[in-house]
């Protein structure tokens, strides 16, 4: 086991900068707040922390949109406070991994602000720029994912520039070669200061096709979409020429290089494309990224046949790579809440928490998935999120999964002392650290328990997984690792469900967490929510 990279098999906890903890009153959470309660994070039984960006950014989407990549927003404090914050996890034996954008900036960088002025300057051809077409309409018909065209007029340089996100996004010309050898040396100041990783978002929007070809049209029966829904227009085409270029594999090449340098470093690619498992099988091939994740189990079906599905078909595809699996994070619905419905069930909780660590890969767990946090119904009112406002009511945006952490059951949870940027909804602050810290049964600490025994299973960390075919709402599988075989079943409705016994000596196994299932004879019978663990005797 001592020569397994940390990386396989660890439970990465996402850390969203604006909402853990707010240090100075602006009611906007900061370094110094998650830097004050690392010791919590610790104590949860997490192998590494991932921390959204917390660049210099206009915050036109909340930090995605980065002006300076060598620098800390205000907002958010100091280089000297995040430099605090990487020492005080080293010592507390945490891993700490950061938000990487490669494929766009913010309309407010100094790249862009440059290469906007004219056709001949330094930076002319950092972006992706094209003249329209005779009609003056935009080159082709590519969409954005925040809704509408995804080109933008420049009157200076009377042409357009590409944002597959919004138009305070451009995108990159990463054809260019001083655009790669750009973003690898700010890759390398980050390296310098002793991160130990990178979640790479949106990893394959690096390249568009050069000759911009038009996509093609997505029937209406395909028009579903992973991270947008089906009444967006970016669900009406086909995205095999804005992304996932074939160039892009180069690009990854050469990244994998440069963390090589810094032994222990880890590279997480976030992945969503047509065919999203395919391309993270591909993305994550031996000298390219160490692991990739994508939006697969970030949906609203909640059976165990697309469960097994889909994790197959990973296994399948990914013969040499290390999958990430997440069932929630700052884009999506909480996962209590889209599989489980209002209230949230800390029943669900717990079990989910059991369920995704039991599967083979890492893990990403999202700030609040050990309280149980449901969805928050944030009116359209205070609504923060311009992908929300611009869908609204049909699609209520990202706000309702980027509430403020509750630490303690007041007005303003401990949060902060000023006005929270999102509203706290009490059945949040009734779910508080402070509330479930002294309940035995409370999801935090069934939370704190069940990776604590994981990390006693080596099977768990880094065996094979083979799933069993059982009908609804069972999901089976047994992983295998140095000669011992485990059986894991969950029982994913809110009703007892019995499923007949694989053929073996299985001897039970004390889980401490979820709720429980025992075998009666040759059946086992799972009450609603729980799981069964054994090992093959």
């Amino acid at each position: 086991m001592s020569q397994t990279p940390w990386w396989r098999g660890a439970v990465i906890y996402q850390i969203y900068p604006r909402s853990f903890l707010d240090a100075n009153g602006d009611g906007v959470g900061d370094l110094p707040g998650i830097i004050d309660r690392l010791e919590y994070v610790a104590a949860l039984g997490v192998d590494a922390i991932w921390v959204s960006p917390f660049f210099t950014s206009p915050m036109a989407d909340f930090g995605y949109d980065i002006a300076d990549h060598r620098d800390v927003d205000p907002l958010f404090g100091t280089l000297a406070d995040f430099d605090r914050l990487l020492a005080k996890a080293h010592a507390l034996g945490l891993k700490v991994m950061i938000d990487q954008v490669f494929s766009h900036t913010s309309i407010d960088h100094a790249w862009f602000r440059e290469s906007r002025q004219d056709r001949t300057n330094p930076k002319a051809d950092w972006y992706v720029w094209a003249d329209p077409r005779e009609d003056g309409t935009p080159p082709n018909n590519w969409m954005s994912i925040f809704g509408g065209v995804a080109w933008q007029w420049e009157p200076r340089r009377e042409q357009y520039f590409l944002h597959n996100f919004l138009a305070d996004q451009p995108d990159l010309d990463f054809h260019n070669p001083a655009v790669q050898q750009a973003t690898l040396d700010y890759v390398r100041f980050w390296l310098d200061r002793g991160v130990d990783g990178f979640r790479l978002d949106s990893i394959n929007f690096c390249f568009h096709d050069a000759q911009l070809r038009d996509n093609p049209a997505k029937p209406l029966e395909k028009r579903v979409g992973r991270g947008f829904s089906a009444d967006n227009p970016y669900a009406y085409q086909y995205h095999y020429y804005n992304n996932t270029q074939p160039e892009n594999i180069g690009f990854i090449e050469r990244l994998r290089g440069l963390l090589d340098e810094y032994p222990g470093t880890v590279s997480l690619g976030e992945i969503s494309a047509e065919d999203s498992l395919a391309t993270t099988a591909e993305y994550t091939a031996p000298g390219r990224l160490h692991m990739g994740y994508s939006f697969e189990l970030l949906v609203k079906d909640f059976s165990a046949g697309y469960i097994r599905d889909t994790v197959s078909r990973l296994e399948a595809t990914m013969t040499e790579g290390w999958p990430c699996w997440a069932i929630s994070n700052h884009d999506v619905e909480r996962a209590v809440t889209r599989w489980g419905g209002h209230p949230a069930q800390p029943r669900l909780a717990r079990m989910l928490v059991a369920l995704l660590c039991s599967l083979r890969g890492s893990i990403c767990l999202y700030q609040g998935e050990e309280l149980g946090l449901g969805e928050a119904d944030v009116p359209f009112e205070a609504l923060q999120d311009p992908y929300g406002i611009t869908f609204w009511p049909n699609f209520k945006g990202r706000d309702g999964c980027r509430t403020p952490m509750p630490w303690i059951d007041a007005p303003l949870a401990g949060f902060t002392s000023g006005e929270p940027w999102l509203p706290i909804p009490a059945e949040h602050r009734a779910a508080a650290v402070a509330v479930q810290e002294h309940d035995p049964h409370s999801v935090l600490n069934a939370f704190r328990q069940f990776l604590a025994w994981r990390r006693t299973m080596p099977t768990l960390l880094v065996g094979n997984i083979v799933f069993l075919q059982t009908a609804e709402p069972v999901l089976m599988f047994e992983r295998r690792h140095a000669g011992e075989t485990l059986l894991l079943a969950f029982n994913l409705a809110a009703d007892t469900a019995h499923v007949a016994l694989p053929a073996g000596s299985w001897q039970p196994m004390h889980v401490p967490g979820p709720d429980v299932g025992q075998a009666d004879g040759g059946t086992l019978v799972l009450p609603a929510q729980s799981m069964y663990c054994a090992r093959l005797g």
